[in-house]
């Protein structure tokens, strides 16, 4: 792929080859195509919304027919184009682009490989028969449909494995795969297919373990390619183009911009030790406690801390008089004017570039590296169990919800953790998630507002 300035786009594929495209593409090789600008980061960023989704989803535990639902919501939302012609173009140009993204380091290929093959599980499952044959081509797969005379010999063969799995015995129109067992390592663990003589039969509705199996086999191998070339030529190459993109993707927010107070997001002084305790994320509350307990933070503690209350509508004399306040009691009115104050006015805009910075989400503090002394960061991520444990607790999570927090915590997934929290704390299901700090304040905030109102 060649990336472009604006005024060329070339399609690959013929109007009607990308509406009525029969299977889905395996992602071989690049397209012989140039690429716009803004189309490879804007279709990376609706790709990796599906593929945030599924991880989700499977975080979350839901069962295969609503993950089947959610994907099909999430392509069908996210992977739309205005122009039909242009939909399969843009699903091969975001996985290239997203390949090059996550090929970066072990833990962002391990991630996109297993997401990716998820979604192309599920994607080859939605496809015709017919469709799913074309694809098993594709692979040139060294299997073979089992011909009538050996269906009836192990007939009851595989009947009794199809019925240790609650589903009916296979009629004699039933179409079964015979391939080597190493190919469907799946399957065999599962005691889901029988074996005989070194072969597995594998029912056709089985099949996609098999080419999703060879599907990540392929794309595994590619990701270990694409980082060489990143790491040997491309970063440099387009240090000032492409790779300022391509770092910040794997890390992007892809939620609403929270630079403004949102709804029920105005804090006022007064408020603000209230609210901090019924609608602060974990991570703000620590930061906000340590703040009063020691009256100072290190720098990237004010800027997390900082921007976060300028998102929930603490206006900049208000926020100034508050790091005043907290600050002047351990290093002087004096000095809180001549080394902090700037900072501040130049959060909100008023200094410096005049930049209208915009809170941290949970993608940048979870990446945060604290060092000794700091305070910042995701604490579901940084904190040992005991002392998560009893930030919790003093959150007041009770002892059933935080065993589930903290097997999140333990499978790394810190912002389900950080959900489950929430839904804890305020008695609602949150089906969308906990993706910035501002988030969980105005959603929590809706909720307890009108509480407020009714008891009034």
């Amino acid at each position: 792929m060649e990336v472009v300035r604006p005024q060329s786009h070339r399609n690959l594929f013929s109007s009607n080859d990308a509406v009525s495209a029969p299977t889905i593409p395996l992602y071989r090789s690049a397209p012989p195509l140039e690429v716009r600008l803004e189309d490879f980061e804007s279709f990376a960023i609706d790709r990796l919304r599906v593929l945030k989704g599924i991880s989700d989803g499977l975080s979350r535990g839901k069962k295969p027919d609503e993950m089947e639902k959610l994907v099909k919501d999430l392509w069908k939302m996210n992977m739309r184009h205005q122009h039909a012609s242009e939909v399969l173009n843009k699903d091969i140009i975001s996985h290239f682009v997203l390949r090059l993204v996550y090929c970066r380091t072990e833990d962002l290929r391990k991630w996109f490989l297993s997401m990716e093959c998820a979604l192309f599980r599920y994607r080859f499952r939605f496809l015709t028969t017919e469709a799913q044959r074309a694809i098993m081509d594709e692979f040139d797969l060294t299997c073979k449909a089992v011909n009538n005379v050996e269906f009836e010999s192990i007939k009851e063969k595989l009947g009794q494995v199809a019925r240790s799995m609650g589903q009916p015995s296979p009629t004699v129109d039933a179409i079964f795969y015979k391939v080597p067992f190493e190919e469907v390592p799946e399957l065999v663990a599962r005691r889901q297919v029988f074996i005989s003589q070194g072969y597995a039969y594998v029912a056709m509705n089985q099949v996609v373990s098999l080419v999703a199996t060879l599907f990540r086999s392929q794309l595994s191998k590619t990701l270990v390619l694409t980082n060489r070339k990143w790491t040997s030529s491309i970063r440099e190459q387009e240090k000032h183009r492409l790779t300022p993109i391509v770092e910040a993707l794997s890390s992007s927010y892809l939620g609403p911009d929270f630079s403004q107070p949102r709804e029920y997001a105005e804090i006022s002084l007064k408020d603000i030790d209230q609210v901090a305790k019924s609608s602060f994320p974990l991570c703000m509350r620590h930061l906000f406690d340590k703040l009063k307990e020691d009256h100072h933070l290190k720098h990237g503690g004010r800027m997390q801390l900082g921007l976060f209350l300028k998102g929930v509508g603490l206006n900049l004399d208000d926020a100034l008089a508050f790091w005043r306040a907290e600050f002047s009691k351990k290093v002087g009115l004096e000095k809180f004017e001549k080394e902090y104050s700037y900072n501040i006015r130049h959060n909100y805009g008023k200094e410096g570039k005049r930049t209208d910075y915009t809170p941290y989400s949970c993608s940048k503090v979870i990446s945060s590296t604290p060092g000794a002394g700091d305070h910042h960061g995701c604490p579901y991520r940084h904190f040992s169990e005991e002392n998560l444990r009893a930030a919790l607790s003093r959150m007041g999570v009770n002892s059933r919800a935080m065993e589930d927090v903290m097997d999140k915590v333990r499978n790394r997934h810190y912002q389900l953790a950080c959900t489950l929290t929430f839904e804890a704390l305020h008695g609602v299901q949150c089906d969308a998630g906990i993706n910035h700090p501002n988030q969980y304040f105005s959603d929590s905030q809706k909720i307890l507002q009108p509480k407020k109102d009714s008891a009034a």
